[in-house]
């Protein structure tokens, strides 16, 4: 076990969790994000060929986000934070639903959909109201704003801090991610060699990389009895049915 007294979860998700919250993100197998072409809308080329098209995408992507609401899978991990154990959650989604449901340490590698950043400093970052974003809105530099989202081609800036976290687990928890992106698909590299991995998947049998249990069943339905396992050990063990 780590330093910390509670056991630590370190939980890694990915974009099937929140497809289970009718959310589409960009997948690998066919290029596209909500029938855009990923090169039309999360580049920095893009943005600086027509940033009004990749505004107003993702304006449409933060409203269908306000709209989604958190999964039972969402919804237990949470529930075992409140139960006394520490859960750090690193997340490749840029969506809100882990932090709504009630998690409170949550990581996100790719960036915040609902936040702005400025196009010359990442670090001034801004909440993005119902209106959007819009031409013309500057940051306190005078630099216009844009998505506070890590494009492809882009550097993952909390990558260091996501390795660190996972140097610390006692378990980790892989939910509805193929573990293909990169960086994400290394952080697994960094958690201790005694601690349990295991991924959530429906298609976890064929996923999973050498030394990883699976269970081979979406989010909402294979992380809810895990969760209820552990509260009721008191302690993070891989279940038997894995």
């Amino acid at each position: 076990m780590s330093e910390h007294q509670a056991p630590h979860l370190v939980v890694l998700t990915g974009a099937g969790i929140s497809a289970e919250s009718g959310l589409k993100t960009f997948r690998d197998g066919d290029g596209l994000w909500e029938n855009h072409r990923v090169e039309d809308v999360a580049t920095p080329e893009a943005f600086n060929r027509d940033p009004e098209s990749v505004l107003r995408f993702y304006d449409e992507r933060r409203a269908q986000t306000r709209q989604a609401s958190p999964n039972a899978a969402h919804h237990a991990l949470a529930e075992l934070e409140r139960a006394g154990f520490r859960v750090s959650v690193i997340t490749q989604n840029i969506d809100d639903l882990h932090e709504r449901a009630g998690s409170r340490d949550v990581l996100h590698l790719h960036g915040e959909i609902l936040m702005a950043r400025s196009s010359a400093d990442p670090s001034l970052r801004y909440p993005v109201g119902r209106q959007g974003i819009r031409m013309g809105e500057l940051c306190d530099k005078g630099s216009q704003l844009r998505p506070d989202v890590v494009w492809f081609g882009e550097p993952v800036p909390r990558y260091a801090q996501a390795c660190d976290v996972v140097a610390e687990a006692d378990f980790v928890l892989v939910v509805g991610t193929s573990l293909a992106v990169m960086p994400a698909a290394m952080l697994l590299d960094q958690a201790p060699m005694e601690a349990p991995c295991l991924l959530v998947d429906p298609q976890a049998e064929a996923l999973a990389p050498r030394g990883v249990r699976a269970i081979s069943q979406p989010a909402s339905q294979g992380v809810p009895p895990l969760i209820e396992h552990w509260r009721h050990a008191g302690a993070l063990w891989m279940p038997d049915w894995a």
